[in-house]
């Protein structure tokens, strides 16, 4: 009987994984039951405004609609075949990527060592943290107006301040370069806090130890300061990509929505535009705007790539 019970007992154990397992997906779907309500807002929405326009413009980037939406005809590939060979699309393309090449790093620089004076200051943070955080709080329109003024050969500050006698929005090699520097008195101050936040979170006995081990100022920010905002510079740096990348607001408000001299501050966003809206070739510029968001994308995808590899090297 013994042997018996032995050989009988698993087997009358075994339906229990199964009902263990009935008992998961039951919780499982009682829980996307109770959280479905609350999503499907969101996903009426997001569909709505988002997956349907794509949809749309997908549509249209084959077809030669106009922006009055009659005779709208499909033609295949021809509007990405145009894309591809046309050289405007080429040179506002490659607008946007030096505006990026440009302001990406320095803001990285800047907004770390205004997180680190803000973090570090001991009299009236307050002031400085508002100070440095303000500018990102304005409409691009007043930056754009503001800093086309400041750099008014005449009526500006910039050139009576520095002593210089510089056509800044109306010469080629200057007009991009005083589009970056609005950009970084503008936007910094969002990167600025996301580095603010993270120097917050940093233990304070990591700095301790170290100064107990003898390790300076210097070593201590290259030894733990730096490893610790790795995972937000990396944030910071992906998402200034992504924002450089569609300029359009400050470049356009400060040539008086033209493209700059001899076209230096047409960026890849103003040039879709400017077919879809002025042009009127809708499905032209659909094409131009899905391969844009492939770029995007691809950016995206290419930093969480990255991001993943890394974790998976850590550990």
């Amino acid at each position: 009987m013994s042997a018996i019970d032995t050989v009988v007992a698993p087997a009358a154990v075994r339906p229990a994984p199964v009902a263990a397992a009935d008992s998961l997906r039951t919780r499982l779907t009682r829980r996307f039951q109770h959280g479905g309500w609350f999503v499907a807002p969101f996903l009426v929405l997001f569909a709505l405004f988002v997956l349907l326009p794509i949809g749309r413009g997908l549509w249209l980037s084959f077809t030669d609609a106009n922006i009055s939406g009659t005779g709208e005809s499909f033609v295949g590939l021809d509007n990405y075949r145009e894309a591809f060979d046309n050289p405007l699309l080429w040179d506002s393309l490659g607008h946007s990527a030096y505006f990026t090449l440009l302001v990406v790093p320095c803001i990285v620089v800047l907004a770390f060592l205004l997180a680190m004076l803000a973090h570090h200051i001991e009299r009236a943070k307050w002031l400085w943290r508002l100070c440095f955080f303000a500018p990102f709080l304005l409409p691009s329109t007043v930056a754009g107006n503001l800093w086309q003024w400041l750099f008014n050969p005449g009526t500006g500050m910039i050139n009576h301040v520095f002593g210089l006698d510089t056509p800044w929005l109306t010469q080629k090699s200057t007009a991009m370069l005083a589009v970056v520097i609005t950009t970084l008195w503008w936007t910094v101050g969002f990167s600025f806090l996301l580095f603010l936040a993270a120097l917050q979170n940093i233990p304070k006995h990591l700095y301790e130890a170290a100064a107990l081990d003898g390790a300076g100022a210097w070593q201590r920010m290259v030894h733990i300061t730096l490893p610790m905002l790795r995972n937000i510079t990396g944030l910071v740096i992906t998402l200034q990509i992504l924002a450089s990348l569609q300029v359009f607001d400050q470049a356009v408000v400060m040539q008086d929505f033209g493209p700059g001299p001899e076209e230096s501050t047409r960026t890849f966003v103003q040039y879709t535009l400017e077919e879809g809206f002025t042009a009127y070739r809708v499905g032209y510029a659909s094409a131009i705007s899905i391969i844009f968001f492939v770029l995007i994308a691809a950016v995206a995808l290419g930093r969480m790539w990255l991001l993943r590899k890394r974790e998976e090297g850590v550990r």
